[in-house]
């Protein structure tokens, strides 16, 4: 079964799909958007429950899609002695960041230069570090929230691939999250830097951030921008971002800082606010 599935995702056009995918999924006409959010909710079980609004008030499927909660669903642990999940979603992997290089899947790895665009500069302070990778499954709320309290140094956008960021597909594609359409953001903290990368997939409409709105999806050229201290100083728990339609985040810690809770697991369910690690 695998083998079809990824070498279908190799042949098919990557940005054709998911632009098209985009303009339904943007679509504010009430039978398009009634239709995709009610089979959207049946087909993935969506707990309604928690959202802030009901079904009959979102204006189209990308609104659904980013929908925000209500008060008080995500308490958040306490971020002055635990890292923070930053999203809701599924533990891909989790560890050390080894001679430069982060674990994908047995047999597959990337380096954290590739990940964040080459910028060699910012991979050396994370070396030896601590790496997480949480997939966003098609139910999970699709908001990206601070793992720990940072100032904003830098963003990058890099253009690349939208292969499905699935484990069978982080099983058999190479360096996956590293070739990926992803937007790489850069924090300074009172405990080092930390990286949160936002990395696209196979229909993903685009990438939001709370300083920049609406990155332009599938464009062909890198785009980078650096911000001086205290312009965007976002709390820990506060949302920075979100997907329309996909997909996964790795973060990135310098070494020395953390260790992550040893419970935690490839496969483990995650909630953003939760603990996943203790600072030292």
């Amino acid at each position: 079964m695998s083998k079809p599935f990824i070498a279908l995702q190799r042949i098919v056009p990557h940005h054709a799909i998911s632009r098209f995918a985009g303009k339904f999924a943007g679509s504010t006409t009430p039978w398009i958007k009634d239709r995709l959010i009610h089979r959207f909710i049946a087909s993935y079980d969506v707990d309604m429950s928690e959202a802030a609004r009901p079904v009959e008030a979102y204006e189209s499927f990308n609104d659904f899609f980013t929908r925000e909660l209500k008060p008080g669903a995500r308490p958040l642990a306490d971020s002055q002695t635990h890292v923070l999940s930053p999203a809701d979603g599924a533990v891909s992997q989790i560890g050390r960041i080894t001679e430069g290089r982060i674990f994908q899947a047995k047999g597959r790895e990337f380096t954290a230069a590739q990940l964040l665009g080459g910028d060699a500069e910012a991979a050396e302070k994370f070396a030896g570090g601590h790496f997480a990778t949480i997939y966003l499954s098609p139910k999970d709320y699709h908001r990206v929230h601070m793992p720990a309290v940072g100032d904003l140094r830098s963003t990058r956008y890099m253009p690349g691939d939208l292969f499905s960021v699935n484990q069978v597909t982080a099983e058999n594609v190479d360096g996956l999250f590293a070739r990926n359409e992803r937007l790489a953001c850069l924090f300074d903290s009172a405990r080092g830097s930390f990286a949160s990368v936002m990395v696209g997939a196979m229909i993903v409409a685009g990438i939001e951030t709370v300083w920049g709105g609406r990155e332009a999806a599938h464009s062909p050229k890198m785009r980078e921008f650096g911000f001086s201290p205290g312009t965007h100083r976002l709390k820990a728990g506060a949302e920075m971002g979100r997907f329309f339609l996909g997909s996964t985040v790795v973060l990135l810690f310098e070494p020395g800082t953390l260790e992550w809770d040893s419970a935690l697991k490839a496969g483990d369910s995650v909630r953003m606010g939760q603990a996943i690690g203790r600072w030292l």
